[in-house]
């Protein structure tokens, strides 16, 4: 899936030096919003890289990396998770963008990229975004694209030792088929 200055696509094992190093790099930035990974887990580690891997791999997730075209540099991450099949077609959106990549557009193109994968490639009704109701430049990004505010989830997510509330935004197919043709 590509776009004007990035496209998608799945990581790969040549990919830990460099997504590890932007974690790395990006650690003050991310460390606000993201819960940490299990115990004895570094979420900027080797470990953390392994198990990105193996969660792409498995039908329940689908992981996509954001690189930019001109040469190929990453840049962020999406990650579907929690793929439900059956009558619900339902997954959870997660995303990160490197600190020096934030405010810059990144994300704003490459979420309707990853949009399309969602609902066209893996099929999905609904994908639902959890995020804290101080972190305003997701809460916009989601609701460019199409998401709808659903509600609120009191203590929701523990990140950096404390329970964090978050709203709920959810798109559905139907949403993303609207909010796509108004666009063109």
């Amino acid at each position: 899936m590509s776009g004007t200055s990035v496209y998608l696509r799945v990581p790969q094992a040549t990919d830990r030096k460099e997504l590890l190093r932007l974690r790395r790099e990006s650690w003050k930035h991310l460390a606000r919003w993201e819960p940490l990974p299990p115990r004895g887990l570094s979420p900027y580690g080797p470990a953390w890289f392994t198990s990105l891997l193996e969660r792409s791999a498995s039908d329940a997730n689908d992981v996509c990396l954001v690189c930019r075209r001109e040469d190929d540099a990453l840049l962020g991450l999406f990650s579907i998770g929690v793929i439900v099949r059956g009558a619900h077609q339902s997954a959870f959106l997660g995303y990160w963008v490197g600190a020096r990549y934030a405010g810059q557009g990144v994300m704003s193109e490459a979420l309707p990229l990853l949009l399309r994968h969602a609902f066209g490639s893996l099929g999905l009704h609904r994908l639902e975004a959890n995020i804290r109701p101080d972190n305003a430049p997701s809460i916009a990004l989601v609701r460019r694209v199409g998401f709808t505010k659903e509600g609120y989830s009191r203590r929701y997510l523990k990140i950096a030792g404390r329970w964090h509330d978050h709203e709920r935004w959810a798109i559905l197919v139907e949403d993303w088929r609207r909010a796509r043709a108004k666009r063109r």
